[in-house]
C-alpha cells in the first residue's frame, strides 16, 4: 500500500528539481515533476541529472518522488516511454503517474503506478476498476462534492488504494481528459501535454435565435481552486493525499503554496493527536518558515472551493482571466506622468516595481507597473504619488476615484527570493564513556540509529561546570545537517574535558552513521499486482472519450471485456460535431438562466428551456449543450480542416504509428 490510512500526504508540483528542493524543504510529503518527455506539460520536462540530485534531497526526509508520464502515446512512442520508466526507477523515483493505459501493457520495472488526473475518476465503479488493474494512487475528479468522495472510498480498499484530491491551483474546465478544443483548433492536444487554452478565451455568448446574452466574457474560464476550509471534511471523505497544481508554476508560488497547506495539515494532525482516528504526516522533520505564508500573494483569479461543497453560483472568472490581486485604495488625482493614490490600509506600503491594476469602464483588468513609488505629506498617511513604468495616456479610464489593487507586492517577492524555511529530523543523542574513549549514539524521530566512538584518555576537567557546557555546546551542533538535537544525555562518570575538535569528529561521524542507516532503511514504494483474472470494465463500449491512441492500450481495454474500442480524437477519424469539452460547470446557471433555478418563479412556467447557446471568438464558434440529468455541459464543435490537413502532411513527412479503426485516406494504416 501506498499509505497507511492515517497518513496525509502533502503533493507539491515542481517544474524543475531546484523548485523540487524547495518543495521538499518547505514541508511537501512527496514531489510530481516531469520527466525527460511524455508529462502532461510540454514544457516542464527535466534531465535525470537533475531528477536524481531532487530524489536523493527527498528521500533524506522521507519524501516520495512522483514522475508524471501521463499523456496518451502513439504506438511508435511506447518504446521510448518505457526506457524512460526504467530510467527513472533507477535513479530512485517512487512512483509513476500515468494516463496511458497501453502503458499496463509494457514491461514496465516494479514501480508504484499512480493514475493521472487525465483518467477523469468520477465515478466509485472507474475508481474500483483502477484501483484491481494495479494502481495505487487516483487523483479524483476535481468535480467530485464531499459525499461522491466518500463514496469511491467506500467502493475501494484503503489498503490497496490512496485517494488523492487537488485542493489549490488553476481548475480546467472540462473534466480532465475530456477536453478536445485545443487540438480541434490548433492541432495542440491537451492529452499529449500541449494546451492552448482557448478555456481563458474571451467569448461572445448568443443564444439559438443570434441573440447576445453575453459580451466578451470568460465564461469557460474558472477562478482558481482553494480547499484550505475544507481539508477537515476531505480527510474525514477519505482523501490522505493533498494534491497542489501548477508545474509550470515558479518557485515563490511552489514555497508559499506549499507552506500554507503544511501549516493547515500539521494543525489538524496535532488535534487529532490522541484521538480516535489519529493522523500523521507521511515524510518525516519539522519544517519552520521565516515569512507567513498568504495564497492571496500568488498569482490567482480569485479563489473557489468548486464542487466540494455542492454546485456555486459564482465558481468563474468571467470578466478576466489574469490577476486581480487584492484592493489596496483609490486614485486621488493624475499629473502627466504620475497619479497619486491614498491606500485602505494607511500601514500599506508601495515599492518600486510593485504591479497596479483597475478594472476600466468595460471591465477589462488594466495592469500598471510602478517605476517609482514616493510617499506624500505625513509619515503613515497612506498617500503616494506613483510614477508608472509606461506613458499615462495609455492607462484608459484612470481617473480619480478609480478603485486600484495590488497584484505584484516586490517586498514579498524578494522575502521569497531568500532562504524562506528550514526542514529538520529530531533527533535524541547520548554520549556515553567506554573503556578506551568516548561513543556518541543518534537516535531519529523514525528510530533510525547512528553510533560512533572515539579513542581518547579520559582527562578530569578542571572545570567541571565549563566542561559539561563544552559538551553539550559541541553534541548540540548540527547547523548544516538536515538533524536537529531534541535531547543529550551525558551518561559520563564525571564531566571530562575532551577537546572540542575531537567532539566535532564525533558528531560528524555519528551523522554520518545516521544518514546511512536512514538511506539503508528507506523502502521503496510496492508496485501493486492487478486482480486475476481481469477486472471488467465498467463499460463494454468506449468512445473516443477514452483517449484509446495505441495498439497496446487497446488490447488493455479488450482483455478488460470491452468489446467496441473507438480510436482518441488526436487519431482524428471524427470529424463531424462532436463534444470537444465535458463539463460540469454550466454557463446557464452561472448566468442565471438554468429551468432548474427558475423553477417556482412566478410567470416563467416553464418557459425557460435548456436550448444551446453558442459561443464567438472570431472565427471560432462552439455550440453549448445542455444535459440537466447529469448536470453537466457539452461544448460542440468540429476539427479544423487545417488540422487534419497537417496531421496527415506530418506523417507523409515523419512515420507516425497509433491507434485507428479506419486507414488514413490517402495514406493507409
Amino acid at each position: 500500500m501506498s499509505l497507511l490510512p492515517h497518513q496525509l500526504e502533502l503533493l507539491s508540483p515542481a517544474r524543475d528539481a531546484d523548485i523540487g528542493i524547495e518543495a521538499i524543504n518547505h514541508g511537501a510529503d512527496a514531489v510530481y515533476i516531469g520527466g525527460p518527455a511524455f508529462g502532461a506539460r510540454a514544457g516542464a520536462g527535466n534531465d535525470m541529472q537533475g531528477l536524481e540530485r531532487l530524489i536523493r534531497h527527498a528521500h533524506r526526509f522521507g519524501s516520495r518522488i512522483f514522475i508524471t508520464l501521463n499523456t496518451i502515446l502513439r504506438d511508435d512512442e511506447l518504446e521510448a516511454a518505457r526506457r524512460m520508466a526504467w530510467q527513472v526507477y533507477e535513479a530512485g523515483a517512487d512512483a509513476l503517474i500515468i494516463q496511458d493505459m497501453g502503458l499496463l501493457e509494457l514491461d514496465l520495472p516494479p514501480i508504484q503506478l499512480h493514475a493521472s488526473t487525465q483518467t477523469d475518476i468520477r465515478t466509485p465503479e472507474k475508481a474500483r476498476f483502477l484501483q484491481d488493474a494495479g494502481l495505487s494512487q487516483i487523483v479524483l475528479a476535481r468535480e467530485l462534492t464531499v459525499q461522491q468522495i466518500a463514496a469511491v472510498r467506500a467502493a475501494t480498499d484503503p489498503s490497496r488504494c490512496t485517494i488523492e484530491f487537488f485542493i489549490h491551483g488553476a481548475l480546467c474546465v472540462a473534466y480532465s481528459g475530456q477536453c478536445y478544443i485545443s487540438h480541434a483548433h490548433t492541432g495542440r492536444s491537451a492529452n499529449r501535454g500541449d494546451c492552448s487554452q482557448a478555456c481563458r478565451l474571451p467569448y461572445q455568448v448568443l443564444d439559438d435565435a443570434g441573440r447576445f446574452v453575453a459580451h466578451d466574457k470568460h465564461v469557460l474560464s474558472m477562478k482558481d481552486n482553494n480547499q484550505s476550509d475544507n481539508l477537515r471534511v476531505l480527510i474525514d471523505a477519505g482523501v490522505r493525499s493533498f494534491k497542489i497544481e501548477g508545474r509550470y508554476k515558479d518557485m515563490a508560488y511552489v514555497k508559499n503554496i506549499t507552506a500554507h497547506y503544511r501549516r493547515l495539515l500539521d494543525e489538524i494532525v496535532e488535534e487529532r493527536e490522541g484521538g480516535a482516528a489519529p493522523l500523521a504526516r507521511a515524510s518525516s522533520g519539522t519544517t519552520r518558515f521565516f515569512f507567513t505564508p498568504d495564497p492571496e500573494q500568488n498569482f490567482n483569479r480569485e479563489f473557489t472551493d468548486y464542487f466540494v461543497n455542492g454546485r456555486q453560483q459564482d465558481i468563474g472568472a468571467f470578466d478576466t482571466p489574469k490577476n486581480p490581486g487584492r484592493a489596496i485604495g483609490w486614485v486621488t488625482q493624475t499629473g502627466p506622468n504620475w497619479f497619486e493614490l491614498e491606500t485602505a490600509d494607511h500601514a500599506a506600503v508601495l515599492h518600486n516595481g510593485d504591479g497596479l491594476c483597475y478594472y476600466d469602464l468595460q471591465r477589462e483588468l488594466v495592469g500598471v507597473a510602478i517605476n517609482r513609488a514616493e510617499a506624500v505629506g505625513k509619515p503613515g498617511a497612506g498617500k503616494w504619488r506613483v510614477f508608472p513604468k509606461d506613458p499615462m495616456e495609455g492607462f484608459k479610464d484612470l481617473r480619480r476615484g478609480t478603485e486600484l489593487n495590488r497584484n505584484r507586492d516586490m517586498d514579498w517577492v524578494r522575502m521569497l527570493d531568500k532562504k524562506s524555511s528550514e526542514r529538520r529530523i529530531g533527533l535524541w543523542a547520548h554520549l556515553a564513556e567506554t573503556p578506551k574513549g568516548f561513543a556518541l549514539t543518534l537516535t531519529d524521530e523514525d528510530g533510525f540509529v547512528g553510533a560512533a566512538d572515539i579513542a581518547l584518555p579520559h582527562e578530569a576537567a578542571s572545570d567541571a561546570a565549563q566542561a559539561e557546557a563544552s559538551l553539550r555546546e559541541q553534541l548540540g551542533r548540527f547547523g548544516n545537517t538536515v538533524f536537529e538535537l531534541i535531547d543529550l544525555q551525558l551518561a559520563l562518570s564525571q564531566p571530562w574535558f575532551v577537546p572540542a575538535s575531537q567532539l566535532n569528529a564525533l558528531r560528524r561521524e555519528a551523522v554520518e552513521a545516521l544518514e546511512s542507516a536512514r538511506a539503508a532503511g528507506f523502502q521503496r514504494l510496492p508496485r501493486a499486482q492487478p486482480v486475476e483474472p481481469p477486472a471488467p470494465y465498467p463499460e463494454d463500449s468506449l468512445s473516443y472519450l477514452a483517449n484509446v491512441f495505441n495498439q497496446k492500450a487497446h488490447d488493455f481495454y479488450a482483455r478488460h471485456g470491452v468489446k467496441v474500442i473507438d480510436a482518441a480524437y488526436e487519431s482524428q477519424e471524427e470529424e463531424g460535431e462532436v463534444s470537444l469539452m465535458i463539463t460540469k460547470h454550466c454557463v446557464r446557471f452561472s448566468l442565471s438562466l438554468c429551468p432548474k433555478q427558475a423553477k417556482g418563479v412566478i410567470g416563467v412556467k416553464g418557459t425557460i428551456k435548456a436550448e444551446p447557446l453558442h459561443l464567438v471568438n472570431g472565427k471560432e464558434k462552439l455550440t453549448l449543450r445542455f444535459d440537466c440529468k447529469p448536470c453537466e455541459m457539452h461544448v460542440v464543435g468540429r476539427m479544423k480542416r487545417s488540422v487534419l490537413q497537417q496531421q496527415r502532411k506530418e506523417m507523409e513527412a515523419v512515420p507516425m504509428q497509433f491507434y485507428r479503426t479506419r486507414p488514413v485516406p490517402g495514406i493507409g494504416h
